[in-house]
């Protein structure tokens, strides 16, 4: 990561703890710094005002995933021996209809879990701890676990015994409709693909009526934060799926045609459709999972701005956000967000890159 960007001191103070409805302000009243991608210059002004900075025949590109309550609780045994009581199970990735990657959360003792060793969460749900093989994107850091159950019963029973994950700058627990946008359909993400949270059904409409098009594609966001050392997970361990419709393809070629501007809302975006583009540079219908890391050495091939909220030290999206804009001008303009005193993370302002 650029030096100029790996370190700068965030006040606990700019750390949003609480939705801002609950602040009330309404979701797509937040504060947005608008940042001029070749200048640096930038401009302040509220989400709801985006219009004024984006033109008839730009494409704005959602991301349809749903937020699901990934943390879940239960009892750890081996060979009929219960070894912790109470053992947080973090879901990471989505492997299969009834399997997942999780990050158990174990006190004390060996943090080992073994093949064969179960996590009773309730009676009507017990996780099984199994070898990883043949997916290619086994990961050291997790364990895969094959539930009792799969499919829409599995999701049903996710739905009702989990909760959402939340972190050390989040004070107290938010019900799972606070980790939404409004437009998400697709149950799968385990953290809120938060850049399009801002949005409100009033402002979409506003936008289509002014001639702004809006394509979906999907990416279910994994964990950005593993409880190693360093905190974040490496790009090559780090999978996600993704979907790349044709219908958005489609979009993004007529909107280049017309010169228009392809608008990424979130980097779990960025990252689908940068997935999706071939070895000759064209974007192409497709799906699967991605590790690709895209930093400022990597030129995008589909995008041409962003939108995103304001991303903590040293945190890998602002290595994606060093593609956009030069690192230096970039924490510069970091600079200028703390001093006008922007909020951070998913509840927090957001931030326009054109």
């Amino acid at each position: 990561m650029d030096a100029r960007l790996a370190h700068f001191e965030l006040p606990d103070a700019l750390n949003a703890t609480m939705p801002p409805e609950r602040r009330e302000i309404r979701r797509d009243h937040v504060r947005m710094m608008v940042l001029d991608r070749l200048t640096g210059q930038t401009t302040h002004a509220r989400f709801y005002e985006l219009e004024r900075f984006l033109r008839a025949g730009d494409l704005l590109v959602l991301n349809s995933s749903r937020t699901i309550p990934a943390i879940l609780y239960g009892a750890w045994e081996r060979g009929g021996i219960e070894l912790q009581k109470r053992v947080e199970l973090r879901l990471a990735r989505r492997v299969d209809e009834e399997s997942w990657d999780v990050l158990p959360v174990v006190t004390g003792g060996s943090r080992s879990v073994a093949p064969g060793d179960t996590f009773r969460i309730k009676p009507s749900l017990v996780a099984t701890a199994a070898e990883c093989v043949g997916e290619g994107f086994c990961s050291p850091l997790l364990v895969r676990i094959v539930f009792s159950c799969s499919g829409t019963e599995l999701m049903d029973q996710i739905y009702a015994l989990g909760e959402p994950i939340r972190y050390e700058y989040i004070k107290q627990p938010w019900e799972l409709d606070y980790y939404q946008t409004v437009y998400a359909s697709t149950p799968g993400s385990v953290e809120m693909p938060s850049a399009g949270r801002a949005f409100s059904w009033e402002l979409l409409f506003k936008l289509q009526r002014r001639g702004v098009q809006i394509a979906y594609v999907e990416l279910h966001t994994g964990l950005s934060y593993w409880l190693e050392e360093g905190g974040h997970p490496a790009p090559e361990v780090n999978y996600e799926k993704y979907v790349v419709p044709a219908e958005a393809v489609e979009q993004i070629r007529e909107t280049r045609k017309l010169g228009g501007r392809v608008v990424a809302v979130g980097t779990t975006v960025v990252r689908a459709l940068e997935s999706a583009v071939g070895e000759d540079g064209v974007l192409l219908e497709g799906a699967g999972w991605t590790n690709l890391f895209i930093d400022r050495t990597r030129p995008l091939r589909v995008t041409d701005g962003l939108i995103t909220g304001f991303h903590e030290p040293e945190a890998s999206h602002l290595d994606m956000l060093s593609a956009f804009i030069d690192p230096e001008l970039l924490g510069e303009a970091y600079q200028e967000a703390i001093a006008q005193g922007y909020l951070w993370h998913e509840f927090g302002d957001m931030n326009l890159i054109l």
